[in-house]
């Protein structure tokens, strides 16, 4: 689903609100003379969800990776033309402005040739649909679509999306959650709410999704599905032709966790994307793995009516689930789901990022090539996830069978002879003896491509775990097939490390984090890692090092001509453990006499504006706006930011706000004053003045 995409500025989020998303739409284009089909009659193969890719990369991937692994069907984003501004936030795509077929993954051409070099591999096409709602916010589309107002598209007119006469709130916002009404005729978070009731509006979208059935799509994930009701849902699936195949459509739909309404509701329109499953691998594997005996009783959605997923967009962002963040620990979890015999499983493969609005890797905001050894965490060819992907449809149908729990850490189990899997979420080695089922012999073990072997011997075998790891088997003659000895995000036994760095820069001039590590360049600055400056003036990067380590890093600038300036401070320091780090630091503000300061603010903004802290010392910027830390709005109305500044320091400081255009208003009044101790953990609770 796409909950909770809130940009900046006036896309609100009550604090209760549970659902949110988009569905997208397609357009009119000429199509092929003899698309290409993909066997769409087999539910259940693996799904992998290529999260904002663009269609030249889903297409290769597609060739060189998910057909070979066996994957059976790729979700792709929402391909309809999209708001396009400045930001090119991931959001962007969520906010339909036409049905066309141009978008920021790439043009109608592209999109069609995509489907067919999937279906030439043997891999079906789920796009993401987004048909609850078109865009807030008014301006140019990635097909030069222009909107000037929000209820007026070349797809809609004003009459064709809920009113005063529907909704009963003052502003036509959802304000209630549990309120049926206002969830499914009102507007999630300013998004003009189509009105699915009417038999126009359900025809148009399902002329939309009929034109991409046309090019050989196979079925969708349909956004933000729980606020359009599940009677209009269902009309409008009534509508869709078969596939190019032959098949229905497959239609799973987003139904985020919330009193109203149920997603039991949805079941005669499709599955139903299971939040609780993914809350559950969250829960063990940041905690206890031997919770999951109970897995089937622990509130999860029905195998025949679901799909189970470990992450989404949303989730992974909002803090809901894991993230590639939690390393190892995270890709556990997905080597579980593909295991267990139980719904439709995914595995989630996108970029990595600093903070939660950050756009895709992009050029004028049209998604570049995916890069998996630059700012991309492709899980779906990672040995272990390729390993199991294999292991999962040789399986198949086969029940979970021979259950055992070692420890809290360590669990195994069988597919009745079809396979076995055996899991250490633990920091240290384990082995075991397991009742596995298989038929005596050896084995291949799939989780690290073949490269090890398990013996079974009167159905038994000893296996050692090593940590945070897995062994499964199933095959003594499998051969690692793709991504052999690539773990998509640099992985192995790692975990990521994020550098938040506050630096004001010069035009041209960029900062890298350098240290001790290879990952880090080796102190080598010509190996140096470059730090996004999405968020400035504070840089970010993510970076996958190893596990239970202790290194040093310092950041450096760079010029256009090559010239490096390092910070003046000694080196810091820094050491993981089997979790995700976050170090955040400020330029030339040595670690052993820095503090931290959370400044909130509470101000309401108008859409596209954002509000930034600036003051007295250079880590506030020195009085520069340009060089103004911008706040979080994840809180909205309370705006939020940490703040790396020196112990013992007094200073003096000031919100701000700017608009889209850069226009800077300041808050009257005199200059806010703070004064840091010794410690750490300060806050400040200020209101706009």
């Amino acid at each position: 689903m796409t909950t909770r995409h809130r940009p900046p500025g006036v896309l609100r989020r009550t604090a209760g609100a549970l659902a949110a998303g988009a569905l997208a739409l397609a357009g009119v284009i000429a199509l092929p003379a003899s698309p290409a089909q993909a066997d769409t009659t087999a539910k259940g193969d693996v799904i992998a969800n290529l999260w904002e890719w663009n269609w030249n990369s889903i297409a290769s991937e597609c060739t060189n990776v998910l057909g070979p692994a066996g994957y059976g069907a790729v979700q792709v984003a929402p391909p309809s033309e999209s708001l396009k501004q400045s930001s090119s936030y991931w959001w962007d795509v969520y906010q339909p402005y036409s049905y066309t077929l141009n978008s920021r993954f790439g043009t109608a051409t592209q999109f069609a040739s995509m489907v067919s070099a999937c279906h030439a591999a043997g891999v079906k096409v789920y796009t993401d649909a987004v048909i609850n709602h078109t865009a807030a916010q008014t301006g140019t589309g990635y097909d030069g679509t222009t909107l000037t107002s929000k209820y007026d598209t070349p797809d809609w007119d004003p009459g064709d999306y809920h009113t005063s006469a529907d909704c009963p709130t003052s502003d036509l916002t959802i304000q209630d959650y549990s309120n049926l009404t206002q969830v499914q005729d009102c507007e999630l978070l300013g998004l003009p709410d189509l009105k699915t009731s009417a038999d126009k509006v359900r025809s148009g979208l399902a002329a939309f999704l009929n034109k991409q059935i046309a090019l050989g799509v196979d079925g969708f994930r349909v956004d933000s599905a729980k606020h359009i009701p599940a009677t209009d849902m269902a009309a409008i699936v009534a509508r869709l032709n078969t596939t190019t195949s032959g098949a229905a459509p497959y239609v799973f739909d987003e139904v985020y966790p919330g009193s109203t309404p149920q997603p039991s509701d949805y079941y005669g329109s499709g599955d139903v994307l299971d939040f609780t499953y993914a809350s559950r691998m969250k829960s063990a594997f940041q905690g206890n793995v031997s919770d999951l005996s109970s897995l089937e009783s622990s509130g999860i959605l029905p195998a025949a009516n679901s799909v189970s997923f470990v992450t989404n967009h949303d989730t992974e962002r909002n803090g809901l689930h894991m993230s590639y963040k939690d390393g190892d620990s995270y890709k556990l979890a997905n080597l579980f789901e593909l295991a267990y015999k139980w719904s439709t499983p995914t595995i989630y493969s996108s970029w990595q990022w600093t903070q939660s609005d950050q756009a895709p890797p992009n050029s004028a905001g049209f998604v570049t090539d995916t890069d998996c050894s630059n700012g991309w965490n492709c899980l779906d060819r990672d040995t272990a996830v390729v390993g199991m992907v294999a292991w999962h449809n040789a399986a198949g149908s086969a029940a979970v069978s021979d259950w055992s729990t070692k420890s809290s850490s360590v669990i195994g189990f069988g597919r009745s002879g079809a396979g076995f899997f055996a899991v250490n979420n633990g920091s240290g080695a384990a082995t075991y003896t397991f009742a596995t089922g298989m038929a005596d012999g050896t084995y291949a073990n799939v989780v690290d491509g073949g490269a090890s072997t398990v013996t079974v011997s009167g159905g038994n075998a000893s296996i050692t775990i090593p940590a945070k790891d897995a062994v499964a088997f199933y095959n003594a003659d499998y051969t690692c097939t793709v991504g052999c000895d690539d773990s998509g995000s640099g992985g192995g036994s790692t975990v990521t490390a994020t550098f938040n760095e506050y630096a004001s820069t010069t035009s041209g001039t960029n900062v890298y984090v350098v240290g001790s590590l290879d990952a880090l360049g080796g102190w080598d600055t010509s190996k140096a890692v470059r730090l996004s400056s999405s968020g400035y003036p504070v840089w970010s990067g993510a970076v996958s090092v190893p596990i239970d380590t202790s290194f040093t890093y310092k950041y450096v600038k760079k010029d256009s001509s090559g010239n490096v300036t390092w910070e003046s401070n000694a080196n810091r320091a820094a050491a993981t453990t089997t979790s995700a780090i976050s170090l955040d630091n400020s330029w030339n503000v040595a670690s052993d006499s820095a503090t931290d300061v959370t400044f909130n603010e509470y101000a309401t903004t108008d859409w596209g504006t954002n509000v930034y802290v600036v003051g007295s010392i250079a880590s506030l910027g020195s009085w520069n706006t340009s060089d103004a830390i911008p706040l979080s709005s994840e809180s909205y109305p309370t705006w939020s930011k940490l703040v790396i500044v020196p112990k013992s320091t007094t200073f003096t400081y000031k919100f701000i706000k700017k608009d889209s255009s850069g226009n800077v208003t300041w808050e009257s009044g005199t200059n806010r004053s703070y004064t840091t101790g010794s410690s750490s953990g300060y806050t400040t609770s200020d209101s706009w003045k």
